[in-house]
């Protein structure tokens, strides 16, 4: 976990507070969503009470699926696994912050599969602090059988017709089988 050290005591007492519902968002693009995504979110929906994950409808980026399709296939892939009874699925545009905060979510959840990752998640992370002390970041580390697994290879692989089913869900595999990009 990442939290700067003026608001940690914060987060700390919202953590041991048994009384208040922990919410966290898992904010992404998903595009398309992958076993390692699907590993961070086991983690996280057994820390919180209530995970939210946010599909990014991003204006400003080409995405290869429609928004309402990424929705549906992490629909699809949560409901053929067990444990994800506290996992909802959204979607959502403008500022992850902003989001975070409609919510009620004090936590901003971030998967990591290598240090190259880091430096990136850690400037995200600290702006987010600057306009949002009372939200932490938490990182979590992919298993390493996922670490190499990106929706950006997912995305070239399929688009020559190689066959992804390692690296994504049956619904996915399904869904690029059937609209070939």
């Amino acid at each position: 976990m990442y939290f700067g050290l003026k608001n940690f005591d914060y987060i700390i007492k919202v953590m041991k507070n048994e009384a208040e519902m922990k919410i966290a968002v898992y904010p992404g693009s998903f595009d398309p969503v992958t076993k390692g995504h699907l590993d961070i979110l086991e983690r996280a929906s057994s820390m919180f009470d209530k995970v939210i994950i946010a599909v990014l409808k991003n204006n400003s980026k080409k995405s290869y699926l429609p928004t309402a399709d990424r929705v549906e296939l992490i629909r699809q892939s949560i409901n053929d696994m067990e444990g994800f009874d506290n996992v909802e699925v959204d979607s959502f545009d403008g500022l992850t912050i902003d989001y975070a905060r409609k919510t009620g979510a004090k936590f901003l959840i971030r998967g990591l599969r290598a240090v190259s990752d880091f430096e990136y998640e850690m400037q995200l992370s600290q702006t987010n602090q600057a306009i949002a002390p009372e939200i932490g970041t938490v990182f979590l580390i992919t298993k390493p059988k996922y670490n190499f697994i990106s929706s950006g290879i997912v995305k070239e692989l399929s688009s020559f017709g190689e066959d992804v089913s390692k690296f994504v869900p049956k619904s996915v595999v399904e869904y690029l089988q059937k609209n070939k990009k």
